[in-house]
């Protein structure tokens, strides 16, 4: 129930302009499947928006955890996050505030979910729980956020703090308790606590506890995720060894590939974008260091950015041979697991 409920919350987001433009974007995207000519008609009604690069952790595949941007690193200011709200709020449903570093490290994170509450804007985060201190739980579950996601990657401190270096495991059992606890008092159905579960070699041997957990914690969902790794020809230690949860697949020679048989279309890419924290565009959530840059929105508009030239010739790159992109190489989309 809970999850359908969640469902609901994004549907009621919808009004006559938003669903019209929904239907421009779908059409887009299977029109230039059978023309194979890349179609842009309407505008994304999904984006991440990144609230910040900084993070307090140091997570080993990961460029914020690493400090290891080619980037600029910086966080989203209030102001520039209206300018970006201001050309695509009428037709946005959905909302990811995140894409690379810790939201809530963000001073400005409760007044833009606030904000897109007000326009009536699905909005969902991620987080390391770290600051999920009680007076910030409280005010998550008050900013109206529809939906929270919580990594929590390992049960204990060891097998946690495998990989989310620097983390500590009772803060994050701490905070989720908080969010719990919050959402009971203030009588809310927001937001949708969600239990996120990556599956590492570390961890593989705690699935069921893990279950247990998530039910005893009261939490609304719980996720099970594959691990990216950036160099995994070779393979990686922290690769799991169940097959179902990992992403890639040892060749006789012994080295890895991806679960991908890279057709040349991607529904993400046509229906969304990611926008930086400095107002950059780019095309989806694997261009972490934004290398693929398809304009800035601190100078155009985004109408003029979606429809540039550089975004018409990678809509094209993905319909002739998406496998030659770099950041596709590595992507989910089209995997079967």
């Amino acid at each position: 129930m809970k999850r359908i409920y969640d469902n609901i919350s994004i549907i009621s987001k919808l009004n006559l302009k938003r669903a019209w433009n929904i239907i421009l974007v779908q059409s887009s995207y299977y029109l230039s499947q059978v023309f194979r000519k890349p179609v842009a008609w309407g505008k994304p009604f999904s984006i991440s928006l990144e609230p910040t690069t900084s993070c307090n952790l140091r997570c080993p595949e990961c460029p914020s955890g690493l400090r290891k941007f080619s980037r600029n690193t910086g966080t989203l200011s209030f102001d520039l996050y209206q300018k970006i709200i201001g050309q695509l709020g009428d037709y946005l449903v959905y909302m990811i505030l995140y894409f690379q570093g810790e939201p809530y490290m963000n001073p400005s994170f409760f007044d833009i979910v606030k904000d897109a509450g007000r326009r009536k804007i699905y909005t969902a985060t991620s987080t390391n729980a770290h600051f999920l201190s009680d007076e910030n739980a409280r005010k998550t579950v008050e900013s109206g956020l529809n939906r929270l996601i919580i990594s929590l990657d390992g049960i204990g401190q060891d097998e946690y703090s495998s990989y989310r270096v620097g983390g500590r495991y009772e803060r994050v059992i701490d905070g989720i308790k908080n969010m719990v606890k919050w959402k009971k008092e203030l009588k809310s159905r927001t937001p949708h606590i969600i239990l996120q579960f990556i599956v590492f070699r570390t961890n593989e041997h705690q699935l069921d506890r893990v279950r247990e957990l998530a039910h005893d914690l009261e939490v609304d969902e719980l996720q099970f995720k594959t691990a990216q790794f950036y160099n995994y020809e070779k393979g990686n230690r922290l690769m799991t060894t169940i097959d179902k949860y990992s992403r890639y697949r040892q060749l006789k020679d012994g080295t890895w590939e991806i679960k991908n048989d890279f057709k040349n279309k991607c529904y993400r890419m046509s229906v969304s974008c990611v926008i930086t924290w400095d107002g950059l565009v780019v095309p989806c959530c694997f261009d972490k260091d934004a290398e693929h840059q398809m304009g800035d929105l601190k100078i155009d508009s985004f109408d003029k950015v979606w429809s540039s030239e550089p975004y018409r010739k990678f809509r094209s790159q993905i319909l002739s041979g998406r496998k030659s992109i770099d950041i596709c190489r590595n992507c989910t989309e089209g995997m079967k697991i």
